[in-house]
């Protein structure tokens, strides 16, 4: 006769079983995240830097939410990284997301320093809607308070979510989600540096979700025009600051080693101050694009539509009276009275809300593309 036991054990064992099968199918189901680990403080304890496998261990219950895969494309400082290394870090995305179709994200850590420009970079260079997740950390792992493995699960976990998608390059720190267009490093130290200035995040990293409150509007990565897949070298661009009594030989001579583009960070609403204008006329008479931004850390320089024109004067005399002429503001018939003065005109261009290094990233790529300063201020208004 058959113990009564034996059926129980064997239902016993069957469930466990079912329970081991289920587990199993919800383990699949986690998203799988790729980790591009570049290096950068996150990185950075004494005796040597943080591997890509290190991170990865890093983060207790990482298993939750992502399936987590790494691999290590450089370890240096955020200011250290190349054009060149940003050129490869875009392809290599790129790439990933071209041949891993289940590839529910990427993360990129990055030194603080130059993480937004990195981040911006990214975001116009990025043909693909999947989230991309740039972060990072203000203490090294050496540091009590080290506060970078926190941020790396919170990336992870925002890579994997799926209301990340078609939000362009994203941001996080801190708990916080930023566009990678709006977010500024706003502090040398402290944790809360990474801030979007006068629109807010996105959305928070809390223990039970993600959660956004708005979207981008500007054109951004799966959106994107840019295709870098056969650039091998960008254009020179410099950024030149106003300050009082500046003197527009710097500019000049940028010019003459070669840059094509110039991007001056004004005073104000595009104020110049001592020589500056003859420089920037200097500038623009060779064809080079100057692109009128603000050092204020927001605000808009108004573009022109149809292209050209640079940001109308204001009340602190933007520009020379002179120039002033050249560029009525919008609406007004008042012509150029030569060439060279048209020539200047047209390749003075509006930044619109970019910081002053932002808008260095989208002329060099815009260049790319296009001598068309039409084009290129089309490409300011958009992105």
């Amino acid at each position: 006769m058959t113990s009564p036991a034996i059926p129980r054990t064997v239902a016993r064992i069957a469930g466990l079983l079912l329970l081991a099968a289920a587990a199993s199918a919800g383990a699949q189901e986690v998203p799988r995240v790729r980790l591009l680990a570049t290096g950068g403080t996150i990185s950075n304890r004494q005796g040597g830097r943080l591997t890509h496998e290190e991170l990865i261990r890093s983060m207790p219950g990482i298993e939750k939410y992502a399936r987590a895969e790494s691999e290590q494309f450089a370890n240096v400082a955020s200011s250290q990284l190349t054009l060149e290394q940003w050129l490869q870090l875009a392809r290599r995305v790129n790439d990933l997301f071209a041949s891993e179709r289940d590839l529910a994200g990427i993360v990129v850590t990055s030194g603080t320093d130059t993480l937004e420009e990195t981040a911006y970079f990214l975001n116009l260079t990025v043909r693909d809607e999947r989230p991309v997740v740039v972060v990072g950390s203000m203490r090294n792992p050496s540091t009590l308070g080290y506060e970078g493995a926190a941020n790396l699960l919170e990336a992870f976990r925002v890579a994997a979510d799926p209301d990340s998608r078609g939000k362009g390059v994203l941001v996080v720190l801190n708990d916080e989600i930023n566009a990678a267009r709006e977010v500024t490093k706003t502090d040398a130290l402290r944790l809360h540096t990474f801030q979007t200035r006068g629109y807010g995040v996105l959305g928070v990293v809390d223990a039970d979700r993600v959660a956004y409150y708005r979207n981008p509007v500007k054109r951004g990565s799966g959106r994107t025009e840019f295709d870098v897949s056969a650039v091998s070298v960008l254009p020179r661009v410099d950024v030149i600051m106003v300050y009082q009594g500046a003197s527009g030989d710097l500019i000049k001579a940028a010019v003459d080693a070669g840059a094509k583009g110039i991007v001056i960070a004004s005073a104000g609403a595009g104020a110049t101050s001592g020589t500056q204008q003859e420089g920037i006329r200097y500038a623009a008479e060779k064809g080079v694009f100057v692109v009128i931004g603000t050092r204020t850390g927001s605000g808009r320089i108004p573009v022109r539509r149809g292209g050209g024109g640079g940001p109308p004067p204001t009340t602190e005399r933007a520009v020379t009276q002179s120039t002033a002429s050249e560029n009525p503001v919008d609406g007004q018939s008042e012509q150029p009275a030569d060439p060279a003065a048209e020539q200047r005109r047209r390749f003075m261009l509006g930044a619109e809300d970019l910081a002053p290094v932002k808008a260095r990233i989208l002329l060099m790529l815009a260049l790319t593309k296009t001598s068309d300063p039409a084009e290129i201020q089309r490409m300011f208004l958009e992105y």
